[in-house]
């Protein structure tokens, strides 16, 4: 079983944050979060359905995603989260771990948060045998670019996203 390292975070000792695997109570403070996420990448946030949805799917046995959450500084209010899922690479014949969003709140940024859940994400990588740790960002985000380099990602510039949604990808499942 993976041993969650919990991250005592903060420049001093007395603004300490902790990494930790999220429970059903975090889900509401999550979803407030994704918001902060849809509004900082200028698109809307999740809607009741897909609130419910999402709620829905971390309850499913097995959940179809998995959650970090960082705790505030006092405890009770979540300043960031880190949504991940398993997927699997045929060359390396290993599983992946896949980051789906990574935010953590302004008023907590600067403070190693961000690399916390790096370090956590990554160590879970390792002890379940993954050959890769993947995740996007956004081309305008020179700032997180620049923060996934310095510890040691990896950006590539020859690979697109494809995105098949919404009438688009109905109409694609009527064709077959």
């Amino acid at each position: 079983m993976w041993d969650l390292r919990l991250w005592k975070i903060g420049l001093d000792c007395r603004r300490l944050s902790t990494i930790r695997p999220a429970n059903q109570a975090d889900l509401a403070q999550v979803v407030s979060l994704i918001r902060g996420l849809a509004e900082f990448e200028k698109l809307p946030g999740p809607d009741a359905g897909a609130e419910a949805r999402l709620l829905a799917d971390f309850a499913a046995s097995p959940p179809r995603f998995e959650l970090l959450v960082a705790d505030g500084d006092q405890g009770g209010e979540l300043v960031g989260y880190a949504l991940y899922f398993m997927t699997y690479s045929t060359f390396l014949a290993r599983p992946s771990l896949y980051l789906e969003d990574l935010y953590v709140r302004p008023d907590a940024r600067s403070r190693g948060l961000g690399a916390a859940f790096l370090r956590s994400l990554a160590a879970l990588a390792v002890d379940r045998g993954c050959g890769r740790f993947e995740w996007t960002v956004l081309d305008w985000n020179v700032r997180a670019q620049a923060f996934y380099r310095a510890l040691g990602a990896q950006l590539l510039p020859e690979w697109t996203v494809c995105r098949v949604d919404s009438a688009a990808l109905t109409h694609l499942a009527k064709r077959s």
